[in-house]
């Protein structure tokens, strides 16, 4: 849909040339940064390098060094330990990463991922009494348990240490846990944008120092955090900053035989350089498949594979796996789409089938709001067929959270984030919900649906786009939420070729060209096929991102076209 494009400026540093010249980079580098809220050298250079040593301590999460403490206590009574995690890439790579630790400290850790068909998110007390049947004195939870106050309760009966560590928002009550670690409990601390593979870290780290013999390298473990991190889609500021970009680096290595093997499917050489997006759109769905689809435990084993022959085969498992869920994608967002047409009059989108696959909803809400731009939630049955598993995306002006919560008399249970939220309701309760959603985002937005603002970064002319530049670019990368990928305007240009691409012939290859200064590059328009006919010979502003385009081994620039106008 079309979009309003407004400039990012907030004006220009009065010295760009000097504060580049003190980077070494371009004076675009510096305007960039500067209209991101950095506008001191020092600022500008700890973005650029972010190192290990700008971490805050771990400390500075609430209830973390309660949570080591608790931890290391129970590891000096001998107490058997088992870690409940989550079914989806940041639940995987904590569980992997604190097993992983330790490992390294010749402490062998039971684990638990549930299966999302079978048992659904976070905790549940039938898992919890079969871990205290198989001799389970501890239990640490990574990304889930802040909200499962009756599993908590549920293993202190049976006799456990419990300690929940988590990055999710808490509810009014607290779990009664022996300590509870959650960026989450205090507002505006440096740790507040953690994913839970994020918090997984930062309590090893603290709880590294208090166990007794050699400490482990705990720098091992970063690709596991950056992959966890980019793959839920939590701000890359900040901290998180400093660990994905220090992550990334391990990722290239692809010392880990599992995400060596992972790159190999997803079609990259076993050195090649990720970015944020490459990872999330395509390292992490193929993990993401395995709990979608059922059982996570495939990915968690590809993972901690000790060699890259043990993990190719479950790699190549994986890639069949989301294969398929990308083929059901497909079917299910067509049936929503023509769902939400008939929907045109609502603020708010309800939409839901039956026979939906509960591991795949969640990704068609994201594709629904960014087709219509309006807050939505996609329901189906769940598997015991007496309720409704829903899943909700959001656009940003709209707490998706706060929605459910004015909805919740009529739900059995939901969770999750200002963007994106899962719930629980009784089919008898689904008319209710239509209808109370959206009047509740009426009554926030207004009845008319919002049209999506651009945020372009400058005007750029074809000219200026070199290598050098999208080398300087690539600096500034891990690029996601709260770090968005420089977007650029251009200036008119003419759309000398036009093609289709993809199986449904859905993309567009553009051929682009400036008269002024013979200027000509390619570019890509993703899913716009539809609203980009006729559009060759046409002299046309766009919205773009320059990338270098590693394709076969040859680097050449490459234009992503996120918008036009005439």
């Amino acid at each position: 849909m079309p979009n309003i494009w407004k400039a990012r400026c907030k004006g220009t540093p009065p010295s760009a040339e000097t504060m580049a010249d003190e980077l070494s980079v371009s004076p675009l580098i510096v305007d960039i940064l500067w209209n991101r809220g950095l506008t001191s050298v020092e600022e500008m250079d700890r973005f650029l390098s972010p190192g290990l040593r700008h971490l805050a301590p771990p400390s500075e999460v609430p209830g973390l060094t309660e949570a080591a403490e608790v931890l290391a206590a129970g590891i000096a009574e001998g107490r058997k330990l088992a870690v409940w995690g989550d079914y989806d890439v940041d639940g995987i790579t904590s569980t992997v990463l604190v097993k992983e630790f330790f490992a390294a400290r010749g402490i062998e850790v039971m684990h638990h991922l549930p299966n999302r068909l079978e048992e659904g998110y976070g905790m549940n007390v039938p898992g919890v009494e079969q871990l205290a049947e198989q001799g389970v004195q501890m239990l640490l939870t990574v990304d889930c348990g802040i909200s499962d106050n009756e599993s908590v309760a549920r293993a202190r009966e049976l006799g456990m240490i419990v300690v929940v560590s988590d990055h999710h928002l808490p509810g009014d009550e607290l779990p009664d846990a022996h300590a509870v670690c959650d960026p989450r409990l205090n507002d505006g601390g440096p740790y507040d944008d953690l994913a839970g593979v994020g918090v997984a870290f930062m309590l090893m780290c603290a709880l590294n120092k208090l166990l007794p013999g050699t400490p482990a390298d705990m720098r091992s473990l970063l690709d596991l955090v950056a992959l966890g991190t980019v793959a839920d889609v939590v701000r890359l500021t900040n901290m998180n900053r400093i660990l994905v970009k220090n992550g990334l680096l391990l990722i290239k290595e692809a010392k880990r035989p599992g995400m060596a093997a992972l790159k190999v499917v997803c079609d990259y050489e076993r050195g090649a350089d990720l970015g944020a997006g490459q990872i999330g759109f395509n390292l992490a769905p193929r993990i993401n498949a395995a709990g979608r689809m059922g059982d996570p435990t495939k990915a968690l084993d590809m993972l901690m594979a000790d060699t890259f022959d043990a993990a190719m085969p479950i790699a190549e498992e994986l890639n069949a796996i989301n294969m398929e869920r990308r083929r059901q994608e497909q079917e299910i967002s067509d049936e929503a789409f023509e769902q939400a047409e008939s929907m045109k009059d609502m603020a708010g989108l309800v939409l839901y089938a039956e026979h939906w696959h509960p591991g795949i909803i969640g990704i068609v809400a994201s594709r629904v709001v960014e087709k219509y731009y309006r807050p939505t939630l996609i329901l189906c049955a769940a598997e015991d067929g007496g309720m409704l598993k829903g899943s909700g995306r959001s656009i940003s002006e709209f707490d998706l959270h706060e929605s459910l919560k004015s909805v919740s008399p009529i739900l059995n249970g939901f969770g999750g984030h200002k963007q994106a939220a899962g719930l629980s309701i009784l089919p008898e309760n689904l008319e209710a919900l239509r209808e109370q959603f959206n009047a509740y985002v009426i009554e926030q937005l207004g009845p008319d649906p919002l049209t999506p603002t651009l945020k372009l970064d400058k005007e750029l002319p074809f000219a200026d786009i070199t290598n050098t530049l999208l080398n300087e670019l690539e600096l500034l990368q891990p690029f996601g939420l709260g770090n968005p990928e420089p977007v650029f305007g251009s200036t008119p240009v003419y759309v000398d070729e036009y093609r289709t691409f993809g199986r449904e012939h859905e993309h567009v290859k553009l051929v682009l060209s400036d008269d002024t200064t013979g200027a000509k590059l390619p570019g890509k328009a993703w899913r716009m096929s539809d609203k980009l006919k006729g559009v060759q010979g046409r002299l046309m502003r766009f919205a773009f991102t320059p990338k270098i385009d590693r394709f076969r081994g040859i680097p050449k620039i490459d234009l992503r076209i996120r918008d036009w106008n005439f």
